[in-house]
């Protein structure tokens, strides 16, 4: 890795599991872009984030998509950062960003599982919060 590994605090770690999913299918969508600038606006666990590390983040976690063993390290500073008590909430907005254009495509489900994975999230549930990001971002 030729690359200095910034560390992230656990909002910041919040952010780097959203880009990821977000460009984990080689397109940023604007509603995938505005579904992670709502959530740091408006959930509670980002009160007291400054929310212009956002694009330190999400650059940081497209650098690492691009090095040799950065998927690794990029789930090695968020397994740092975060407290296991908020795995299931990065897994739940991991799931809402990739459910934010209404479809999720092959990268993102690939994503989810490794998110799923390295945080240890149980399949069950990952299948309750996978259905409440499905019915919260249903369309008529």
């Amino acid at each position: 890795m030729t690359i200095d590994l910034p560390s992230l605090s656990p909002c910041d770690a919040l952010v780097a599991v959203m880009v990821a999913v977000s460009a984990s299918d080689n397109t940023i969508r604007t509603s995938e872009l505005v579904a992670i600038q709502r959530m740091v606006d408006h959930a509670p666990v980002f009160a007291n984030y400054d929310e212009d590390r956002i694009r330190a983040i999400s650059q940081t976690v497209m650098t690492l998509f691009d090095e040799e063993d950065g998927l690794d390290a990029m789930f090695g500073l968020i397994r740092d950062a975060l407290p296991e008590k908020l795995y299931e909430t990065a897994y739940a907005l991991a799931c809402d960003v990739g459910a934010a254009d209404g479809r999720l495509y092959d990268g993102e489900i690939v994503m989810l599982a490794e998110i799923r994975d390295q945080l240890d999230i149980s399949r069950l549930h990952a299948a309750a919060i996978e259905l409440s990001s499905r019915v919260r971002h249903i369309t008529l």
